[in-house]
């Protein structure tokens, strides 16, 4: 495909619908559950298209530059974020997220662009900073910020993020399938190092945020909508467990990379989800 494509524009409804659904992919709720048939995974060239479309509008659209840069230096001269800057600086944080896994899901080289990467990892760890007031992070991960959303670094990310070159149907399965695997693998083992458990967080989110695009375009895919919130659930409560292994590295507690067994919480409704995807 063209890496000089025109991208799909779409109503402010369905913007509104993937913003709703990224807002609830780690909405935990252990009743949620799977039918049983498998899970469908045929997606077409248009859809290919299409879903990146949205993902690529969900960011433009939800910020600015200047606004993201405000919420930083506030931060970084010694300011608390009211409730309302921390709900904008997660949103803000949830669009860069769901372009990233765009990029990894719908690219011809499903890797997304360095230096959006990178922004995205630095807004994460930056955030941690700030909840666990820790004074270095928070000048050392906000000052690199402030380099990567300057302006000639912004120019040179929406250009890459517009000239992305989108992956055919049979390559967008073989990824999918290929990263199914992979947590097969990572799940064969009784315990999970901190790296390896972010490795099944990382690829659970990629297919949550896959089928919550899905279910925004196609509000009638039933399917997408009932993977979509099973998933939800396992990247919840993978969620709050990364959030105390980071809590309990940054009070010197535990090493982030100690093997732990993974809760049955998780490993269950990840063994379901194993069971009824289409290898």
């Amino acid at each position: 495909m063209s890496s000089k494509i025109k991208w799909r524009r779409f109503p402010s409804e369905t913007v509104q619908s993937i913003f709703t659904a990224v807002e609830e992919d780690d909405t935990i709720n252990p009743e949620v559950s799977l039918q049983d048939e498998v899970i469908n995974l045929q997606c077409s060239q248009d859809a290919i298209w299409s879903c990146y479309s949205l993902c690529l509008q969900f960011w433009e659209e939800g910020f600015t530059r200047e606004g993201l840069l405000r919420l930083i230096n506030k931060v970084l001269k010694g300011g608390e974020l009211t409730e309302s800057e921390r709900m904008q600086y997660k949103y803000i944080r949830a669009r860069y997220k769901h372009l990233r896994f765009a990029q990894r899901l719908y690219s011809k080289k499903h890797e997304s662009h360095l230096l959006f990467r990178q922004t995205t990892v630095y807004l994460g760890h930056f955030q941690d900073a700030f909840r666990n007031g820790k004074k270095s992070n928070i000048r050392y991960y906000g000052n690199i910020l402030r380099l990567f959303l300057s302006a000639p670094a912004w120019t040179i990310v929406r250009y890459a993020l517009r000239h992305t070159e989108l992956d055919n149907e049979k390559g967008f399965l073989s990824y999918r399938q290929d990263q199914i695997r992979k947590l097969q693998c990572l799940l064969s083992t009784t315990e999970l190092t901190g790296k390896a458990f972010h490795d099944v967080r990382k690829i659970i989110s990629q297919h949550v945020s896959y089928f919550d695009t899905a279910r925004s375009i196609d509000p009638a895919d039933i399917n997408a909508h009932q993977v979509s919130q099973f998933l939800a659930n396992i990247n919840g409560l993978m969620g709050d467990k990364h959030d105390d292994m980071v809590a309990d590295k940054l009070a010197g507690r535990k090493p982030y990379d100690e093997p732990s067994i993974l809760d049955d919480n998780i490993r269950q409704p990840l063994e379901l989800f194993l069971a009824r995807y289409p290898l």
